[in-house]
C-alpha cells in the first residue's frame, strides 16, 4: 500500500486515547508538576489479592524448579508439551482471567511477579504466557469484548486454549496505516485475507486476535478492526516457525489467512476500533516485559555476587576492584529501581485510580534498556566464561551459567511491543499533548490564518498561566520532603528538574513549532530524562515504604540513594545533549550514505547474506506451504 507520511500520522493519531479522564503522575511530570501525592504513600494491594498471589507463586515456584528445564528448551528450541500442559493444569493460562470465567484472577502486581519467576526458569516460557495474556485474547476481551464473547472465549483461555496477537505484517511494523490484511463483510461473516509475521504463540495458538482492514461500504464504516479467529479455521496456515538469536523456544511464526470466514459476532468492539483496542490493551500489557527484566536483573546480581566473591585476581576478589564493583553497584541499584517502577505502575493499574499509559510505556522503555545493560555487564564481569555457553562450561566441569544466553534473550526486549525508538516517539507524543492541544493549529502549516489567530489566543492564555509556575517550586526549599530523610534531596532534585524539563520542551516547541516531530533525537532525550525522573521517584517512594514497614529499610534507602545519584549523572548528561549534539551533522552524513557518497567505505569485505527479497511477498492467496500449526493437547 502507498500511504503518505501525513496519512500515516493521521491513522496513528486517530488510534490514540484522546482524553485524560484520570490523573497521571508521569504526564504531570512532563508538564513540570511533581505530583508526589499521586504515588506517595505507596499504594498497597488488598490482603486477599496478596494471599491469592502468594499461594499461586508458591505452587509456580515448585513447578518451575521441578518441571521446567531451561537448558533443554534452549538446546531443543522448543518448550515440551508436558511443560505447557503442566502450566495449564496449574491455572497459569488464566492468571489474569477473572475467577468467574475459571481463571485465577490475579492482580497485575502478582501476575508480573509470576512472569518474572517463570522467565528466570525459561524466558521462552515467560514469553508464551505473556503473549497469551498480556496482548492475546484475554486482555482485549476484558476491556472491549461483549459479554457473549467473554462467556465464549475466556473460560477456554483460562484453562486450555493458547492465544496469539496478529498485527505485524511483512511490510508493516510500527506504521499500521499500511496494514494490508483485509476483512470483507459477507452477510453475517467477514472474509479475512492476508499474511501476518512474527505471530508470537501463533504456531501453537488455538485462538487468534487478528487486526484487519474492513473496506468502507454501505452500512460499514470500515477501518482497522480486531477479530477473534479460531486457529484451526479453514484457510489459516502457519507457513513457518521462525528462529531467533534468543528466546529459542518461542513459538513464533508466519500465518497466512486465505478466505477465512469469521462470524460477525467475533468482531471485538466496533469496526475501525482495532488500533485503539491494540494500544489500550498495551497500556497494561507492556508491564509484563519490564517485569521479566526485573527477574533478569535479580539473577544478574546474584550470579555477579557469587562469582566475584569466588574469583580472585591480583590478590583479592574481583568484586573489590573498582572497575568490577561499579558494575555491580549499577546492577543492584538499577534492579531496585526497576522493581519499584514495575510494582508502582502495576499497583496503580490494579487500583484503576490513575491513567498509567505513560507510566507503563516508561517502564517498558526503561526496563528493556537497563536489563540489556545489566546482562551485558554480567557477561563482561564473567569475562571469557560470560561468552562461553552454559553447556560448554558444564562439559569442562564448571558451573553452567547461561550469561551469554541471557544477553541474547534480553536483546529482543528493546524491539518487542514497540521498539525503543517507537517508544520514544509514543511517549513524546503524550508528553507534548498539552502543547499540541493549545497550539496545534498555530503550528499546522495547512491551517488558515483565522484558525491560527484563534489558536494563538488559546495558546497565549494557557502559557500565561503555565509558564510562571515553572519558575519556582518545592524543590528549592531546603526542608521539602523531609519525611524521606536522606532521600529528600533527590526528590527536591526531581521537582526542580521536572520544571526544567518542561521549560526545555516549551523552548523547543517555540523554536521548531511544526518541525518538532522531526526532531526525534531531541524528543528521545526528553523522554529519557522523564524516565529517569519517574524511576527516581518510584525508588524513593518504595524505599520509604520499606523503611516504615521495617523491611530492609536501611538497605533500601542505600540502594535508592545510589540509584538516584547514578541517575542524576545520566540526567545531567542528557540535558547537556539536548542542545550540544551532532544531530545536524548526522543528518548530513545520512544524506551522504543514502546518496551513495560513501560506498567506497564498504569495499574490502564480503557479504555473507543469502539471496532473497528484503521483504517477503505478502500477496493474498492460498498457501503453497505445509501447515506447521501445532496445537497442544
Amino acid at each position: 500500500m502507498t500511504v503518505t507520511e501525513r496519512e500515516a500520522r493521521e491513522v496513528a493519531e486517530a488510534a490514540r486515547e484522546q482524553d485524560w479522564q484520570k490523573p497521571s503522575f508521569a504526564k504531570e511530570l512532563f508538564l513540570g508538576r511533581f505530583r508526589l501525592d499521586l504515588i506517595h504513600p505507596h499504594p498497597a494491594p488488598d490482603p486477599e489479592s496478596v494471599q491469592r498471589g502468594e499461594d499461586f507463586l508458591a505452587k509456580l515456584r515448585t513447578f518451575c524448579e521441578t518441571s521446567i528445564d531451561g537448558a533443554l528448551i534452549e538446546r531443543e528450541s522448543q518448550i515440551p508439551d508436558e511443560v505447557i500442559n503442566g502450566l495449564k493444569g496449574l491455572g497459569a493460562l488464566g492468571m489474569k482471567v477473572g475467577t468467574e470465567y475459571g481463571g485465577l484472577g490475579l492482580s497485575q502486581v502478582y501476575y508480573n511477579k509470576a512472569l518474572a519467576l517463570v522467565s528466570s526458569a525459561s524466558p521462552a516460557v515467560g514469553a508464551l504466557l505473556s503473549a497469551h495474556q498480556s496482548i492475546g485474547v484475554p486482555q482485549p476481551l476484558k476491556l472491549f469484548g461483549s459479554q457473549e464473547q467473554r462467556d465464549a472465549f475466556l473460560p477456554r483461555c483460562a484453562t486450555t486454549d493458547i492465544s496469539a496477537f496478529l498485527l505485524t505484517e511483512p511490510d508493516v511494523g510500527s506504521d499500521p496505516a499500511r496494514l494490508a490484511t483485509t476483512a470483507v463483510p459477507d452477510g453475517d461473516e467477514y472474509v479475512l485475507d492476508g499474511v501476518k509475521l512474527w505471530t508470537t504463540n501463533g504456531v501453537v495458538a488455538d485462538l487468534l486476535v487478528v487486526m484487519a482492514r474492513v473496506p468502507k461500504s454501505e452500512g460499514h464504516p470500515g477501518g482497522i478492526s480486531a477479530f477473534v479467529v479460531e486457529g484451526a479455521s479453514e484457510g489459516v496456515t502457519v507457513e513457518n516457525r521462525n528462529a531467533f538469536m534468543g528466546l529459542r523456544g518461542i513459538e513464533n511464526g508466519v500465518t497466512r489467512l486465505h478466505r477465512v470466514r469469521v462470524p460477525k459476532a467475533n468482531l471485538i468492539g466496533k469496526e475501525g476500533a482495532g488500533l485503539k483496542i491494540a494500544l489500550t490493551t498495551l497500556n497494561t500489557g507492556r508491564l509484563s516485559l519490564p517485569a521479566t527484566c526485573v527477574g533478569a536483573g535479580k539473577w544478574c546480581l546474584k550470579v555477579a555476587r557469587e562469582w566475584t566473591e569466588a574469583r580472585v585476581q591480583w590478590g583479592r576478589p574481583v568484586a573489590k576492584h573498582e572497575a568490577v564493583g561499579g558494575k555491580m553497584a549499577f546492577m543492584a541499584a538499577t534492579t531496585f529501581a526497576l522493581e519499584a517502577v514495575v510494582d508502582l505502575s502495576s499497583q496503580m493499574a490494579d487500583e484503576n485510580r490513575n491513567d498509567i499509559r505513560i507510566e507503563a510505556a516508561l517502564a517498558k522503555l526503561f526496563g528493556s534498556e537497563m536489563a540489556w545493560q545489566m546482562a551485558d555487564d554480567l557477561v563482561q564481569i564473567r569475562g571469557g566464561r560470560g561468552y562461553e555457553t552454559a553447556a560448554s562450561l558444564a562439559a569442562r566441569g564448571e558451573k553452567g551459567i547461561p550469561a551469554e544466553q541471557l544477553l541474547r534473550d534480553m536483546r529482543i526486549n528493546r524491539i518487542f511491543e514497540g521498539s525503543t525508538e517507537i517508544m520514544h516517539l509514543l511517549i513524546a507524543r503524550e508528553a507534548v499533548d498539552a502543547h499540541l492541544s493549545v497550539a496545534g493549529e498555530l503550528i499546522d502549516p495547512d491551517a488558515s490564518m483565522a484558525d491560527k489567530r484563534k489558536a494563538a489566543r488559546a495558546a497565549g492564555g494557557f502559557y500565561a498561566r503555565w509558564l510562571p509556575k515553572l519558575v519556582a517550586g518545592a524543590g528549592q526549599l531546603p526542608n521539602s520532603y523531609a519525611e524521606f530523610d536522606t532521600l529528600a534531596p533527590h526528590l527536591r532534585y526531581v521537582e526542580r528538574t521536572a520544571r526544567k524539563l518542561a521549560r526545555s520542551t516549551f523552548y523547543a516547541m517555540s523554536r521548531w513549532q511544526g518541525k518538532m516531530e522531526t526532531k526525534q533525537n531531541f524528543l528521545a532525550r526528553i523522554v529519557d530524562i522523564g524516565a529517569e525522573l519517574f524511576a527516581m521517584s518510584a525508588a524513593c517512594v518504595r524505599a520509604e515504604q520499606m523503611r516504615r514497614d521495617g523491611e530492609h529499610g536501611r538497605e533500601a534507602h542505600q540502594l535508592a540513594d545510589a540509584f538516584c545519584r547514578q541517575s542524576r549523572v545520566r540526567v545531567d548528561e542528557l540535558f547537556n545533549r539536548l542542545w550540544t549534539n551532532t544531530d545536524e551533522l548526522d543528518r548530513t552524513v545520512v544524506k551522504g550514505i543514502l546518496g551513495g557518497s560513501y560506498t567506497w567505505l564498504e569495499e574490502g569485505v564480503l557479504d555473507a547474506s543469502t539471496d532473497g527479497a528484503w521483504i517477503a511477498d505478502q500477496t493474498p492467496g492460498p498457501s503453497q506451504k505445509e501447515n506447521v500449526h501445532r496445537p497442544i493437547r
